[in-house]
């Protein structure tokens, strides 16, 4: 990787940097100083909110998880929603947003290649790579091929300006006409409601590369944030995303918040979305375990050599090596049998209570390794 990165001097990128500059002046100046001379009405709060979580869901249920990751399958009526309300956010049509996206993940922390790498700052992560026309920035059409095929993405891209005036300017004009509050709904609901999305969003690319826990990997930055998770309506358990990006979920327990995740098993009950993708529970123990491992041998390296320990660790690592080996038999005789079409009812039972006597050993041993490290380690 060179270090050119480090002296590079793009051109300014003038449309982008006017709209996010011109946006959040008028939030820090504009907004507050109408609410203090006149104040806002009960409607123009309430829009703010209404459009600030359909925009989140936009982004996170549809840019980012259906048509970013293609997680989960979704009904032309739940697509071109999410079409809509995730270009109200301004944050580029779904073509050129999964495109960078898709980049991201695969030259993720790659500083002359990932658009938004943590590696070049937060600055620069969070909104400097917007502003100007960085070589990392450029668009490749060949990472897309399936959303040009996407008769709604194509939609949305022919006619994401429109959308985009009539979303930010025509409807909360309208909705404050209405109301009678025009100037107070076109305030909230449209330019701090802009400026908060941007930078929520804008989170992601920043504050969830640098700030949290790894428990599922340390080959890249991304982190797990319940906070973040909470002001990015799921998006901060990015730890477990970059390595199971194709998972409809983020946030994997059942109380984690992750309104995008409930968005979409929502829909999928009233047939909206379909086959949505999940991470075999084996999988995600297996990462989370591997990690426990992994620092368990770096305390190890550090500290004063403990034989009792160490000889605990090493068996409890030759079973989980054990353990990882016949999942792996049991997934190659699950392929083979079903090529042969010869599993009846009784093996392919069988074959499942396996699978989870497998899962609940990986998690009896997840627990041992915290024990033992918390008893030799504190």
């Amino acid at each position: 990787m060179t270090e050119d990165y480090k002296t590079e001097h793009a051109p300014i990128n003038w449309p982008v940097t006017l709209v996010l500059g011109l946006t959040f002046l008028a939030a820090i100046t504009v907004v507050p100083w109408y609410g203090i001379a006149y104040g806002f009405s009960g409607w123009a709060w309430a829009f703010f909110v209404i459009f600030l979580i359909a925009g989140g869901i936009g982004i996170g249920s549809g840019y980012h998880r259906l048509w970013s990751h293609r997680a989960y399958q979704a009904h032309w009526i739940m697509g071109l929603y999410l079409a809509i309300v995730g270009g109200m956010t301004v944050q580029n049509s779904i073509l050129v947003w999964c495109i960078r996206h898709r980049i991201h993940h695969r030259d993720v922390d790659d500083n002359d290649k990932d658009p938004y790498s943590i590696g070049r700052g937060f600055w620069f992560a969070h909104i400097g790579w917007m502003l100007r026309d960085y070589e990392s920035g450029k668009l490749d059409w060949s990472v897309v091929p399936d959303l040009q095929r996407d008769p709604v993405v194509v939609w949305q891209h022919k006619y994401y300006w429109p959308l985009v005036l009539v979303t930010n300017i025509a409807l909360p004009v309208l909705l404050g006409w209405l109301v009678g509050d025009i100037w107070g709904v076109v305030l909230l609901a449209g330019v701090l409601r802009l400026v908060v999305s941007h930078h929520v969003t804008f989170f992601i690319n920043s504050l969830a590369h640098m700030w949290g826990s790894r428990p599922f990997t340390d080959e890249n930055t991304a982190r797990d944030n319940w906070f973040l998770a909470i002001v990015t309506y799921g998006e901060g358990y990015h730890n477990f995303h970059h390595l199971f990006q194709s998972d409809y979920r983020n946030g994997i327990r059942w109380w984690q918040y992750d309104i995008n995740k409930w968005f979409i098993a929502v829909c999928a009950q009233l047939g909206l979305a379909k086959n949505l993708k999940r991470t075999p529970d084996f999988k995600i123990q297996r990462a989370r375990l591997n990690m426990i491992f992994k620092r368990a041998q770096e305390k190890i390296d550090k500290s004063v050599d403990n034989p009792r320990w160490r000889e605990l660790f090493e068996t409890e690592y030759a079973q989980f090596r054990k353990t990882i080996a016949e999942w792996q038999q049991l997934q190659m005789e699950k392929v083979q049998q079903s090529r042969q079409k010869l599993v009846d009812a009784i093996d392919q039972s069988a074959l499942t209570a396996r699978y989870r006597e497998l899962e609940k050993e990986l998690k009896m041993q997840r627990k041992r390794i915290v024990l033992l490290t918390t008893q030799f380690y504190g």
